[in-house]
């Protein structure tokens, strides 16, 4: 089950000395819990889709073409917006790495490492980034649309 998982999330994961993951958890358990976890449809990508359509702006989902897979695309005016949980994506993550077992800190690390080559790649290809956190769309979704809707009425009017 565990050996599932980890082809699951993309390659073999670094682990520490004992070969396994430290956990208080039992591998079916931990499994059970990682599958309820969402890396699509997220409450906060939800609501910044919800609130983008009520503002007439129409987009693609999760662009496999693209590095990353960005959450949102605005094709015509090259804008790919990624809604990045603040756990999973590293929010201020040197504040409170350290108190992470090697394997959490070490998936968070690559996480950041990903996300940093993803927007390079996007960026050399022409596009405009725009990263919103979990936190910043609990807090004022509506600052977050009106961020997104300014890149992407000035870019698509050029």
């Amino acid at each position: 089950m565990l050996i599932a998982l980890q082809l699951l999330c993309g390659a073999l994961l670094r682990r520490g000395e004992s070969g396994s993951m430290a956990d208080n958890l039992t591998p079916e358990q931990r499994s059970y819990m990682m599958s309820r976890v969402r890396s699509t449809d997220t409450k906060p990508e939800l609501a910044v889709r919800r609130l983008l359509h009520a503002r007439g702006l129409r987009f693609r989902k999760h662009c496999a073409r693209l590095p990353g897979r960005p959450d949102l695309v605005f094709i015509a005016a090259k804008v790919a917006v990624f809604v990045d949980g603040d756990y999973w994506h590293g929010w201020r993550f040197p504040a409170w790495k350290d108190k992470l077992s090697p394997y959490w800190k070490g998936k968070i690390e690559r996480n950041r490492r990903r996300d940093l080559c993803n927007f390079r790649k996007l960026r050399r290809k022409g596009w405009h980034v725009i990263r919103v956190w979990e936190h910043e769309v609990e807090r004022d979704a509506e600052r977050c649309i009106d961020l997104i809707e300014v890149a992407v009425r000035q870019r698509h009017d050029v």
